[in-house]
């Protein structure tokens, strides 16, 4: 494998794919203040020096209500960025993994969205990152776009204050704490590590299009709060809640459930039942106490 650029170094999936690729390939993964993707000439003088074969795509304006009010800056580093990503990679005979989310479907539905259904983003954030994916598409043939969601790892997200396993449980760890959390918002928590190794058997495949890749079945952050409070063996009360939309926020998708025919057409490997793997992050996060708890994956 040739030279890698990593875009968004440092950040949760970012980190764990150049863990990964360390020993198979010359990695640059610099952050968003060594390499801001929106700086044209920064990133064709990037290009230049590194010559990259492959470009994972990582980097991202995904602070959701931000958007809203942002438009401008939400188009340029997810949209606009990513077309000259992809032309650079065109011009260079790279290729291009571009990561995108869940939100660019509705969630108007029960059941979960596969990779041929047509999205319908209902936010700033959704139509930026949809419009990403076209550009990723039109501008390099030898583009992979992998739709995922609830992503969190051993780096945590700078730009939410850590991810939100442990958001959760510093706020659980507070004196008199009681959380309150959404019960009717569906999806697939995933572990970036678990994520980062199936991108990896994807470019191996030489897999092009659009794929989604999440954890195996799915819970709803309410659901999702309680097994990390099970696992940390912290005994607080979370009150479940339905979805309000404050003035100017994002409207974020009930179902945010994908399926992956495509995933599963194109021989990848499933990724693990969300509890095992957010019960094996939290053990190696030092964030667990209770013994193991198993659950078949679907």
């Amino acid at each position: 494998m040739g030279p890698v650029l990593v875009t968004g170094g440092g950040g949760q999936l970012a980190s764990d794919l150049e863990r990964l690729l360390t020993d198979r390939a010359a990695v640059a993964a610099p952050s968003r203040a060594e390499l801001d993707i929106s700086d044209d000439d920064a990133v064709r003088s990037a290009f230049a020096s590194l010559e990259p074969e492959l470009v994972f795509n990582c980097a991202a304006f995904h602070n959701v209500d931000l958007c809203e009010t942002e438009e401008d800056r939400s188009f340029e580093v997810n949209a606009r960025s990513v077309k000259r990503l992809a032309q650079l990679c065109a011009e260079t005979g790279g290729r291009l993994v571009h990561l995108s989310t869940n939100y660019v479907f509705d969630g108007a539905r029960e059941e979960p969205y596969a990779e041929h259904d047509a999205p319908n983003p209902r936010s700033v954030y959704a139509m930026s990152k949809l419009a990403g994916e076209h550009a990723a598409l039109a501008y390099c043939d030898r583009a992979l776009v992998v739709r995922t969601a609830g992503l969190y790892g051993m780096h945590g997200s700078a730009s939410k204050g850590g991810n939100f396993v442990t958001r959760m449980v510093a706020r659980a760890r507070e004196e008199g704490a009681q959380l309150r959390m959404v019960a009717d918002q569906r999806l697939s928590p995933t572990y970036t590590r678990d994520l980062a190794a199936v991108l990896l058997d994807a470019v191996d495949k030489d897999v092009t299009g659009v794929l989604h890749l999440t954890a195996a079945d799915e819970c709803s952050w309410f659901e999702f709060t309680q097994a990390i409070m099970e696992i940390a063996q912290l005994q607080v009360s979370i009150e479940p809640v339905s979805t309000t939309r404050p003035p100017g926020g994002a409207n974020r998708p009930l179902n945010g459930v994908l399926a992956r025919p495509g995933a599963d057409a194109a021989g990848l490997p499933r990724l693990r039942h969300w509890h095992d793997a957010l019960d094996d992050y939290m053990r190696e996060a030092g964030l667990a106490r209770t013994a193991g708890v198993h659950t078949d994956s679907a």
